[in-house]
């Protein structure tokens, strides 16, 4: 990826990893090579990507292209919300604070607990009998 791209950051949540890239732009943002509308059917995923570039000055616009790999929807999405906003305070340090405030440059790091040997799940018990 050549010298247009001004910044670029990685994310993870659960088993889920994103890269992103910022690009001069009108504003499109690229999802493993689809439309976010066309990637996420949910709309309120979209609705919280869109307002991590709404923290941007008005007069600047990026495009926003995304590879994401492994883990489920929701694990991509904040993924890729985790990546964009590094991106972003990469490419502009002074909005930093404003992303840190919000929490958008800490990553989630709650992972799935893992099975318990004699439980059919990490906590879930067996039914217990009297007789």
């Amino acid at each position: 990826m050549g010298n247009e791209y001004i910044a670029f950051a990685s994310g993870g949540r659960k088993e889920s990893s994103a890269t992103v890239w910022l690009k001069r732009g009108e504003g499109n943002i690229i999802i493993n090579g689809r439309e976010i509308e066309k990637y996420f059917g949910r709309q309120d995923y979209i609705f919280e990507i869109k307002k991590v570039l709404e923290k941007l000055p008005p007069d600047i616009k990026y495009d926003v292209i995304a590879k994401v790999t492994g883990g489920g929807t929701t694990g991509q999405f904040e993924a890729i919300r985790l990546a964009l906003a590094k991106s972003i305070a990469l490419a502009h340090p002074d909005l930093k604070p404003i992303l840190k405030k919000e929490k958008l440059l800490t990553r989630d790091s709650r992972i799935v607990e893992r099975k318990k040997y004699g439980h059919p799940k990490a906590r879930k018990r067996f039914q217990w009998t009297k007789r």
